[in-house]
């Protein structure tokens, strides 16, 4: 029964990152984005008492799977679309965003995530780390993306800091939501974690990573007027909810 749920969502998947394939632009160029390379450790070596921890966390992971509540979680955050990852984030955010019902908030967000999750580039090509199921040549939640997968790098993990800057901006356009949004963009990291796509160490990586993006994007005078017309968007479709 387990198996046949797993093949199902992963066919949900692919379909799902096929039909939702987007690209947005970036307020500031990736070449201009710091180079966290110079910032971020080494992942752990191998062997080391920190990379026992990562194989800890991934035996962690797989009795995770076990519940078919996680399991199903972990699937739908690794869809790689934008649309989703608002989807998901959006419900903690309270307001349901779109590009036709909320464009404000979704030219800033789909933007803002861009620039931010372009940070991730160099460190994955630069560190190029195996990722965990290629490691113990066990196939992830997502047999069918394996290979692919098997030739970008694991540290850090893109759907990490996507998930961590969706959160960060999300609380900047409506700061009563922070503790929600962050608790469930939380959740994401660890579903990397759950499907055997990334290590914890890439994980936790990736949050501050997002953070450091999330700091260069403050500095665009673009983000800026982008950001202050999102947020008096939502206070106008928000205005009298509380009441």
């Amino acid at each position: 029964m387990t198996r046949h749920i797993i093949t199902c969502m992963v066919a949900a998947v692919l379909s799902l990152s096929a039909a939702f394939a987007q690209t947005f632009e970036p307020y500031i160029p990736e070449n201009e984005m710091p180079d966290v390379v110079q910032v971020l450790p080494a992942p752990p070596a191998d062997p080391s008492p920190e990379f026992d921890r990562d194989i800890m966390r991934y035996m962690w992971g797989k009795q995770q799977r076990r519940d078919p509540a996680r399991l199903e979680m972990a699937v739908r955050d690794a869809i790689w679309s934008m649309d989703t990852t608002l989807v998901i984030l959006g419900e903690p955010f309270g307001l349901k965003i779109s590009k036709d019902g909320t464009p404000a908030i979704y030219e800033v967000l789909t933007r803002g995530i861009t620039t931010i999750e372009n940070i991730r580039f160099r460190p994955k090509a630069y560190y190029f780390r195996m990722r965990p199921f290629a490691y113990f040549q066990e196939p992830s939640i997502f047999p069918q993306d394996d290979e692919w997968l098997a030739t970008e790098g694991s540290y850090p993990s893109g759907h990490t800091i996507r998930a961590w800057a969706c959160a960060l901006i999300m609380a900047q356009i409506n700061p009563a939501a922070a503790e929600a949004v962050f608790a469930r963009a939380w959740l994401s990291g660890e579903s990397r974690v759950i499907s055997g796509c990334h290590w914890q160490s890439d994980v936790d990586a990736s949050r501050p990573v997002a953070g450091i993006g999330y700091s260069r994007l403050q500095t665009s005078a673009e983000f800026q007027r982008a950001m202050s017309r999102a947020q008096m968007e939502f206070r106008l479709l928000t205005a009298g909810k509380s009441r």
